[in-house]
């Protein structure tokens, strides 16, 4: 690196020669690496430039010459030499060494007398012809690789390893000449960023759900109790992870800080009642471990069922598949792992923590206090538990907020119809909103890098392409928060990026975020660059980012949120209809970076060759191919080694003759009979315009318009373009269109959804059926569902977010809780019912005494979600929406759950007694 000195045409040929030959071995040894392209500079080659002139002197081909060069540089094995008591290997030296060797091999004999190589052309050391160049910051050329990971490698070990390597090299001075190896992007600084915002939201979880349990319990032994759950959980959840090998990365660790406010609800209700128990049970004389006994098995049965609900909401998130599926999956997975340990260290640690921790003054006979599902029964010891000494334990936050409570529970068990329709009407509300939200697939994760792709017109040569390019990244430059701009222009060495030299995809690095201007975000700093390079001739420039562009790429095929494919037969016909889909589609608000594939406006130098003419001179099609590649565009005939280092050698035209049309007619192809004949007498040369690419999906050809959405929803963009399509668009017989990108994720992952989601309410509905032997109560717990919802959905409809996948799974993480609320207040009530108690009354003291559960559930598992709704950092879009569902859901599930569902029970019961 030379900071932005430009460099020479020969310091570029020795600094490409390194990055393939010293660089690139030191890189690939790397574990998880699987290959380096190589990009920019000059690639060094032995070249044997031959002359016309010289050749029809001698009457030589110039396939004698590329012949002779193949034949005369190779090693050769003889076997062995025996020799007394050793043995020699036998081995024939004949490679080519230098450029002296090389115009040393003979040709053939001429008048007596030898003509070498070197009497018909002239060797030289020069550079091969190139077809991508690397420009960095609009001053200079330069050369760079991009490393490749082997598939299902781990992005953070193998790039710390990389940074490694490179420190050591630059160190040691591994590089010939001071040179320097300088990165210019570095995935893991988002990888980092991603999980350092997830670890800090889940650390800021971890306390707002301590502070909730002391207020709630209001007592600290019991908090530490349940605290150690929370904190041993996900340290156990680590090693579960790292024991099955899925990787600590933003989606599992966002599927953890999402557990968080979960995982602690098994202990909340175990410690609950071992408290109550110990001071119900003070001075009978019973052992502590059999009273923490009894109170854990009173428990254990609708702490597994409450639970295993979550688990299984989330287990149907495994079935994604697609892109969805690899971020999803993993979240479900660690959520599902998480609340599992939890589970089993809410049955067996916190019992035993309780046993040492938990400490009570004798009090006068009281009830229990049981968590979620616990049943309120007579004292072993034969102390009747009177359900109203339940307040006796109450805090003063809980003190606080029943009160209100109970004045309006009272009021909607006495009008429970009238309650009950109240709902539905809200209900109806919230669905009312359902088409207002637009939909999408996944918020854009801001990467703090850009990448705006620039394609220019097919038929630019690759130094007019290097011209623009530069003034091209001059002017992003220029763009107050851009730290460097790197560009890839035309192809690398690797097969895997197919550009060509008209195209470019700039990695534009940005400043940290307090060297932006006030006010600035990455999507104003994306706009500023789009007005900057708006200026260029012909081009059109598409702004994306460099992860999510080469994953949209690599799902898909398309770097666009929209991809409109056009199938069909005739070139001309595809561009008129994608030019005319392009013109609708700009039309439309929201439009961004419309462009259409370039299949067309390639000229070519086309040579038809005459069969008969080719006939009549004894050539075959061939011959005329081997010289139209060899004397035009070059051939590689060997390879010579310096060393561990190979360098092609080629045989070609000197640029003289292949510059005009005219020399190229002029070139001279030799007979069987060695007759000397121009090339123009053979074939038709002309200019001829021809197609820039012709693309096939499943066999047909098709073309591409890609659109960007910028400030509305996906789902609604597409509907609207569809209908002015269907309009304003004939689409000839014979052709079609596909709709791909971003959008063809949604409809995927969507529709996935739909699927997948009223089987877990079915799975659910079948659960609680087990649980209670009844369809009306199962019936009443699922009517939760779509009550927990529509908080849900005012939360996204005033928040601005879109229904996507994450606020897709966050409505499933909220129906989990629901179940769990439902189940915690129903199935207390009906142990109350099968006592003997009214109905009326039944309801009332059963949502009196299940207060605390309920609210404890639901406040903790909102407030760890909090930090989701205010975190900045890389990550934070993708959860924000779940995040924002499950805590607008828990407001009205909550609400719903303590006053609409007991109005709705005492409704169902119809003052009927069920058999449990």
């Amino acid at each position: 690196d030379d900071g932005d000195r430009e460099l020479t045409v020969e310091e570029l040929t020795e600094r490409r020669t390194v990055q393939d030959w010293v660089l690139r071995p030191l890189l690939r040894s790397i574990p998880g690496v699987a290959e380096i392209n190589s990009q920019g500079g000059y690639e060094k080659q032995y070249q044997v430039l031959v002359s016309p002139e010289k050749l029809r002197y001698y009457g030589i081909s110039i396939q004698e010459v590329f012949q002779a060069l193949a034949s005369n540089n190779a090693n050769s094995g003889g076997g062995v030499l025996p020799r007394f008591a050793e043995q020699y290997l036998i081995r024939g030296i004949g490679l080519v060494q230098d450029v002296g060797d090389i115009g040393s091999i003979v040709l053939r004999e001429f008048q007596g007398t030898p003509v070498y190589i070197r009497d018909v052309a002239e060797v030289r050391v020069g550079t091969a012809v190139r077809v991508g160049s690397v420009i960095k910051n609009g001053v200079t050329e330069s050369v760079g690789g991009v490393v490749m990971m082997i598939r299902a490698g781990n992005a953070k070990e193998v790039v710390s390893r990389i940074k490694e390597r490179v420190e050591e090299i630059n160190s040691k001075g591994m590089l010939p000449g001071g040179l320097k190896v300088v990165p210019y992007y570095d995935r893991s600084e988002l990888v980092d960023a991603a999980l350092a915002t997830v670890v800090k939201v889940l650390i800021e979880g971890v306390v707002l759900v301590v502070v909730v349990l002391l207020l709630f319990l209001g007592d600290i032994r019991s908090s530490l109790v349940v605290v150690a759950t929370l904190v041993l959980t996900p340290l156990l959840t680590f090693l579960a992870m790292n024991r099955i090998g899925l990787s600590a990365n933003l989606m599992s660790l966002g599927g953890l800080a999402i557990a968080i406010g979960l995982m602690v609800d098994g202990s909340v209700v175990v410690v609950e009642n071992a408290f109550a128990h110990l001071a119900r049970k003070a001075g009978s004389g019973e052992s502590r471990i059999r009273i923490i006994y009894h109170a854990v098995t009173e428990v254990a049965t609708p702490v597994i069922f409450g639970v295993g609900v979550i688990i299984l909401v989330f287990l149907p998130l495994m079935t994604l598949t697609g892109m969805e599926g690899k971020m999803f999956a993993p979240l479900a997975f660690t959520i599902a792992i998480a609340l599992a340990i939890s589970l089993v260290l809410s049955l067996t640690l916190t019992p035993v923590l309780s046993s040492y921790l938990l400490k009570v003054k004798p009090p006068k006979p009281a009830p229990a206090v049981a968590g979620a599902g616990a049943r309120i029964e007579p004292d072993p010891a034969g102390h009747d538990a009177a359900p109203h000494d339940e307040e006796a334990h109450d805090t003063w936050l809980i003190r606080t907020l029943k009160k209100p409570y109970l004045a309006l529970l009272r009021r909607a068990v006495g009008s429970a119809r009238t309650t009950f329709v109240a709902s539905l009407v809200a209900l109806a509300a919230s669905l009312s909103l359902l088409p207002l939200l637009g939909t999408a697939f996944i918020p854009e994760m801001k990467e703090g890098s850009l990448v705006p792709g620039i394609n220019r017109v097919p038929n630019i040569s690759l130094e007019e392409s290097i011209r623009m390019e530069m003034e091209a990244m001059r002017l992003v430059m220029t763009v107050p928060g851009v730290k460097s701009a790197v560009s890839g222009l035309g192809r690398g060495e690797s097969p895997a990026d197919p550009q060509a030299q008209n195209e470019s995809t700039p990695i534009v690095s940005l400043k940290p975020r307090d060297e932006w201007p006030e006010g600035w975000t990455q999507d104003t700093i994306a706009d500023e660059v789009r007005k900057k390079l708006a200026v260029l001739p012909g081009a059109q420039v598409v702004m994306a980012q460099p992860i999510s562009d080469r994953v949209d790429e690599m799902v898909t095929g398309v770097r666009a949120d929209i991809a409109v494919k056009i199938f069909g037969d005739d070139l001309q016909t595809l561009k008129d209809t994608a030019d005319e889909i392009a013109r609708v589609a700009g039309s439309i608000r929201g439009a961004q970076d419309l462009r259409v594939e370039r299949i067309t406006g390639q000229q070519y130098l086309q040579i038809s060759i005459d069969r008969q003419a080719i006939a009549r001179a004894g050539l075959n099609v061939s011959d005329l191919h081997e010289v139209i590649e060899m004397a035009i565009g070059g051939k590689v005939a060997t390879e010579i080694y310096e060393g561990e280092r190979r360098f092609s050698a080629s045989v070609r035209l000197p640029e003289s003759y292949r510059d005009d049309v005219e020399a190229i007619r002029g070139l001279v192809v030799t007979g069987r009979n060695g007759a000397q004949i121009p090339l123009a007498r053979l074939a038709k040369i002309e200019i001829a315009d021809g197609p820039a690419q012709i693309s096939r999906e499943l066999g047909k050809r098709r073309v591409v318009v890609g659109i960007n959405v910028a400030d509305r929803d996906l789902g609604g963009f597409v509907a609207e373009l569809q209908e002015a399509i269907a309009k304003d668009v004939q689409l000839p017989e014979g052709y079609r269109l596909e709709w791909g990108g971003q959008f063809q994720n949604m409809e995927r992952a969507l529709g996935h959804l739909a699927v997948i989601i009223p089987i877990t309410v079915a799975a659910i509905f079948f659960l609680l059926f087990l649980l209670f032997r009844s369809v009306k109560t199962a019936t009443l717990i699922i009517l939760v569902l779509p009550f927990a919802s529509l908080g849900g959905i005012v939360a996204m409809f005033f928040s601005g977010e879109y229904l996507s996948v994450p606020a897709s799974v966050g409505f499933i993480a909220l129906w989990g809780i629901a179940v769990l609320n439902g189940v915690v207040l129903v199935s207390y009530i009906r142990d109350l019912r099968t006592g003997g108690m009214a109905v009326a009354e039944a309801v009332i003291e059963g949502a009196k005494l299940r207060f605390r559960p309920v609210m404890m559930t639901a406040t903790v598992a909102g407030l760890a979600l909090i930090p989701f709704l205010f975190a900045t950092g890389p990550g934070s879009e993708v959860q924000r929406p779940l995040a924002i569902v499950v805590i607008g859901g828990l407001i009205s599930c909550t609400l719903l759950t303590l006053v609409v569902l007991p109005a709705i029970y005492r409704w169902f019961d119809d003052v009927r007694v069920e058999e449990v």
